[in-house]
């Protein structure tokens, strides 16, 4: 092989390897997870926000206990201070709600919560390092300033 060639070899597969640095930063922006889960109950886990489309989800951690509690339930937390009661973890049988949708009226989210809907108690919670806008968020934040022109 000539000078030439492996020159080529070698500066395509840096090219190559810079794309891919930079593919994967890209991604990781897109993940967003919270704190460890601490509280009463739930001390364990945490929560990653994904987005697909114009659907923002939550799914916890493989290391997340469901505590043991008539009615633990998916709580969030905005940036106002609005708290959010979500679906129930565990359904009938052994079925649970590991991954949610969050509604459309749900603008960001600050923390999220475990929340026990039976003795309405706080079983836990975890923040987000910075809030997450929702997709629903950015339309509201993108149509008041289109609005303000």
């Amino acid at each position: 092989m000539s000078a030439k060639s492996v020159f080529k070899v070698g500066f395509l597969s840096m090219i190559a390897a810079t794309g891919l640095f930079v593919a994967s930063i890209g991604f990781a922006a897109d993940a967003h997870t919270t704190s460890k889960f601490e509280g009463v109950k739930a001390n364990s886990g945490t929560a990653t926000h994904a987005r697909s489309g114009n659907t923002d989800t939550l799914t916890w951690s493989d290391e997340f206990k469901i505590p043991e509690t008539p009615a633990p339930h998916w709580q969030v937390v905005d940036t106002k201070g609005h708290v959010y009661l979500l679906n129930r973890l565990a359904i009938k049988g052994d079925k649970q709600n590991r991954t949610i949708a969050l509604p459309a009226y749900i603008n960001d989210v600050a923390k999220v919560q475990i929340w026990c809907a039976f003795a309405e108690v706080l079983l836990g919670e975890a923040s987000f390092s910075k809030p997450i806008m929702t997709a629903s968020g950015e339309r509201m934040q993108s149509d008041s300033m289109a609005m303000s022109r």
